[in-house]
């Protein structure tokens, strides 16, 4: 089997170790600076850039899904990075008060704008006025939601007086709109 060989520092020893180790250090230390070049701390310090601010609403409890949010469940909490940055986030208390939280909001974190959604005009298996206008015909009827609904959605419903499935518009008021606009 072959000798490995070892630098010559690792195969010194004693007191030759420590003296070659000293006369190494010294003669790095006094190497020559050019005379034209001026060398400051900061010149080494890797550059920071000031993380911007961002105040954001967070939740003073846990918010549950389903909660309607008031605006004595949240507050305002500085935030630093720029992952707060743009659309993510929920950016003031007024986008969030009298919405529904669709996940659980935990206290004093960032709420995501995907969290929450507006509230339920019209709510599955609750009976809703059905109306149809063409002029100034107006026909109204009782229909049963298969699926909630918030305004301006097309969702699906059972007219309990025929059985018959129809689609409309939910309207702000509660109330969904049939046939053509």
């Amino acid at each position: 089997m072959a000798k490995v060989r070892r630098p010559v520092i690792s195969r010194m020893r004693g007191w030759l170790a420590v003296v070659t180790c000293a006369l190494m250090s010294v003669a790095v230390a006094a190497a020559p600076v050019r005379a034209e070049e001026e060398y400051y701390e900061d010149d080494f310090a890797p550059e920071q850039k000031l993380a911007q601010e961002h105040v954001l609403p967070v939740p003073r409890v846990t918010i549950y899904p389903g909660d309607v949010i008031t605006e004595n469940m949240l507050s305002d909490r500085p935030f630093f990075g720029a992952e707060y940055e743009g659309r993510g986030f929920a950016g003031s208390q007024g986008d969030l008060v009298g919405k529904v939280a669709r996940q659980t909001l935990l206290p004093h974190l960032p709420i995501a704008a995907t969290a929450v959604r507006e509230p339920h005009a019209v709510v599955q298996g609750r009976p809703a006025v059905v109306y149809f206008q063409s002029g100034a015909l107006i026909i109204s009827a009782t229909a049963m939601p298969l699926q909630a609904g918030v305004a301006g959605e097309v969702i699906s419903l059972r007219n309990t007086d025929s059985g018959t499935t129809i689609r409309g518009v939910v309207q702000a008021d509660g109330t969904v709109r049939v046939g053509l606009p």
